[in-house]
């Protein structure tokens, strides 16, 4: 019973080589639409499952939730899939789209009972689109000024019970009154390689993609523990397959075409590179401040820290200081560099070497 009233802007993990234009349409036939058919996320998943029956078991609407997490880990497909299990329609928006306190009454008012309105982004949202969002999160009403000047009239419009679920990349970015009307909030982390083959799989059988066990395996490991990027590659690699070779992906095939898309076998792409290079050739390894790193990359601080680092930290890579970012002994042996003695000046850094 899942739609979409509008479509939500992504901002980063759309890396590998995608096109805007095809996204929505292949993450629409991917997409899981019911738990059983979610691959991962296992703790958090059963979970959900208990508040859902719960939720359905009384008739009321599910508490409303917040999915945290980098992109590509599934937060916009659990919001549809708990919408499916509440038997009930997902009105999905972005927060930049949001505009003003008129378009957030207008989404409101056309919920029906217990229908989930998902925003995406939801940290972006204006100061005064939030607060106007907190009465209607608690109370079940917004209120809305008609007429200028001394004619102005304070209207309060009732709403129906809702769930409201916002997804989020940034959760230090949301203030403390946002976070404390969320009744249950999710930390998605980075999928484990054997949870990739699963969806690998299940994405080739969708596709229609003849892949060996042993290919969908080496497409997982270099997905960046993602399975928005593990389908990417999928794709990627079914286009070599149909043009360069038989149309069937084996091992070996694999590993060529993902050399020729420059994803190593960490899953680096050459951002991800050029990010470890910089800090070591440039910085002697670093500390480095995130400011100085984007200027000498010429990227945005924010793409660095939302869409590269959280790998790149997790994996071991790269650590975080108060001082700025320091390159790991990982992260030389990965680039075949020897990594310098240990400097004195690094006492309070930890033991990096």
């Amino acid at each position: 019973m899942a739609q979409s009233d509008e479509t939500a802007t992504k901002d980063g993990g759309d890396r590998f080589l995608s096109t805007e234009e095809d996204d929505p349409r292949f993450e629409a036939s991917l997409r899981p639409r019911r738990f059983e058919d979610f691959v991962g996320q296992a703790k958090h998943k059963e979970n959900l499952k208990v508040f859902v029956q719960a939720a359905r078991a009384r008739g009321e609407p599910l508490d409303h939730v917040l999915l945290c997490g980098p992109p590509g880990l599934g937060k916009t497909t659990l919001a549809y899939i708990l919408a499916e299990e509440l038997g009930v329609v997902v009105h999905a928006t972005s927060a930049p789209a949001i505009e003003h306190k008129g378009t957030l009454a207008g989404l409101l008012t056309k919920l029906a009972d217990r229908d989930v309105l998902f925003i995406d982004e939801i940290h972006r949202l204006s100061p005064v689109v939030e607060e106007n969002l907190y009465p209607a999160m608690e109370d079940l009403h917004i209120d809305v000024v008609t007429g200028d000047g001394p004619h102005a009239v304070s209207v309060q419009l009732p709403l129906r019970p809702f769930t409201l679920v916002g997804a989020t990349t940034r959760t230090g970015l949301l203030t403390s009154p946002l976070l404390s009307r969320f009744g249950i909030t999710i930390r998605l982390d980075y999928y484990p390689p054997e949870d990739l083959v699963q969806i690998v799989e299940r994405s080739a059988a969708i596709l229609h993609v003849d892949a060996s066990p042993d290919a969908c395996h080496e497409i997982a490991r270099r997905a960046r523990g993602t399975p928005r990027i593990a389908n990417r590659l999928l794709r990627r690699v079914r286009d070599f397959a149909e043009v360069r070779g038989t149309g069937r992906v084996d091992l070996a095939g694999a590993r060529e075409w993902l050399a020729r898309l420059e994803v190593d076998e960490a899953g680096f792409d050459d951002m991800d590179r050029t990010i470890l290079r910089t800090i070591i050739e440039k910085f002697d390894g670093g500390p480095v401040g995130v400011e100085t790193l984007a200027a000498a990359l010429s990227e945005p601080s924010d793409t660095i820290e939302d869409v590269y680092e959280p790998y790149l930290l997790q994996g071991g890579y790269l650590q975080r200081t108060p001082r700025g970012r320091v390159a790991t002994r990982r992260a030389y042996e990965h680039l075949g560099v020897r990594p310098p003695d240990r400097s004195p000046d690094r006492g309070d850094q930890g033991e990096l070497f």
